[in-house]
């Protein structure tokens, strides 16, 4: 499946499976309030184990951390996923990276693994914020709040222009 700039609209797709969650019900002020950016999030499903975070648009792939990555489209946008809330005081436990800095990545390749219930273990959120950086609240256009989405399904689109 391509994703990307359809007409003028960029569609951002889903890192991962679970349940689409509005920007607003992340359990994190820097994330609930967009102050990074607008977008939504993705909540993994109860049981869910190791999962593989995918690239949410084509680009390059600009900064890779074990708990968050962020890949600019060739439109500029800059798509920052962050896996997990407060993950950063895992030091990369509990997750494995599968991307490099400077790779050119298409909807859906793989970038890094997160076993969802060591976090979980831990009494981490397993929530994963997805924004656009610097866009502005209200910018993007969320699809289904509260369906469920497949890694590599459409998340949300951002007006382009």
């Amino acid at each position: 499946m391509s994703t990307g700039v359809h007409g003028e609209a960029l569609t951002v797709a889903s890192p991962l499976p679970g349940v689409v969650l509005p920007l607003g019900e992340v359990p994190d002020p820097v994330f609930a309030q967009a102050l990074v950016g607008d977008g939504a999030a993705v909540m993994p499903d109860d049981d869910a184990g190791v999962l593989t975070a995918v690239a949410p648009v084509d680009g390059r792939v600009i900064k890779v951390m074990p708990h968050a990555y962020i890949v600019q489209h060739a439109s500029g946008a800059a798509v920052l996923v962050h896996v997990g809330i407060d993950t950063v005081h895992l030091k990369g436990e509990g997750f494995t990276v599968r991307a490099a800095k400077g790779d050119e990545v298409s909807v859906g390749d793989p970038m890094v693994d997160v076993d969802v219930a060591f976090l979980r273990s831990r009494e981490l959120s397993p929530c994963c914020p997805v924004v656009v950086l610097d866009s502005k609240p209200g910018t993007v256009s969320v699809n289904d709040a509260g369906a469920g989405v497949q890694a590599g399904q459409p998340l949300f689109t951002l007006p382009q222009g």
